[in-house]
């Protein structure tokens, strides 16, 4: 009998989940729906590093090039700018993605916020790291900017805010060393194990083993959608140059 009662009860749940899901669906909220400003994360002073790749290593930009990346817009040639070892995103160009795709990762980038001050919020030093194309870690020029606490720099965009905010200053070089186990999905297509992400912002530890709750959304809810084991990452063009350097990987 209870085995049976247990099965109802089961079933009863799926179906109750399944019905909040498509009534999010049917909800159109406002982006703001999705922000949080408290608790604000406390600002702590990162130390001095310098992190060269390992052995093992794929290395995606080495300041030389874009031969590792492609354009989204086009689908060929990446078109932002490589000058003095440095790649800035050149606004209105696009998105770029690693024509490389990756599953269980480990990427290393180092990115510095635009000495220019403009904007605030969401409006100053934008770009962001998507990896599987899908879920992203903000970067985000967040030094004495304040902006929704799930929005800012080493977030998982409108999901989790960093446990501290790590930034330095703009035009100085930030790091982050994010430690990726993609999802897994049965031959239905349902999530069995949700995506999971650490996040080490200049040597401190911000995200920590956080379960990704589904594709990075700026309106509405996040759902799960079955895809390829293997995916690019990609770079943001949200108009702000942004400056990167030193990127590598290691699949994991």
């Amino acid at each position: 009998m209870k085995s049976k009662s247990f099965s109802l009860a089961m079933v009863f749940a799926i179906g109750f989940m399944a019905f909040a899901q498509a009534q999010q669906k049917e909800i159109k909220l406002p982006p703001e729906a999705t922000e949080f400003w408290e608790p604000e994360p406390r600002v702590v002073t990162p130390g001095a590093e310098n992190h060269l790749p390992p052995s093992d290593a794929i290395i995606i930009f080495d300041g030389k090039n874009l031969d590792n990346f492609k354009s989204l817009k086009t689908g060929g040639a990446a078109e932002w700018t490589v000058a003095d070892g440095i790649l800035t995103v050149k606004p209105g160009t696009g998105d770029i993605l690693t024509k490389e795709a990756f599953g269980d990762v480990q990427i290393h980038l180092e990115f510095s916020a635009p000495t220019e001050i403009k904007g605030q919020s969401q409006g100053r030093g934008n770009s962001g790291l998507l990896i599987m194309e899908r879920y992203e870690v903000q970067v985000l020029d967040s030094y004495e900017n304040r902006t929704y606490s799930n929005g800012q720099a080493a977030s998982i965009y409108k999901q989790y805010p960093p446990l501290v905010n790590a930034m330095r200053k703009p035009g100085e070089w930030n790091t982050y060393d994010v430690f990726f186990t993609a999802p897994r999905f049965n031959a239905d297509g349902m999530v069995i194990s949700p995506a999971k992400v650490t996040v080490i912002h200049n040597g401190v530890l911000v995200q920590n083993a956080r379960e990704i709750k589904g594709p990075t959304e700026y309106i509405g809810i996040p759902n799960y959608k079955a895809h390829d084991a293997e995916l690019p990452f990609k770079l943001q063009d949200h108009g702000d140059l942004v400056k990167f350097r030193n990127i590598w990987v290691r699949k994991l």
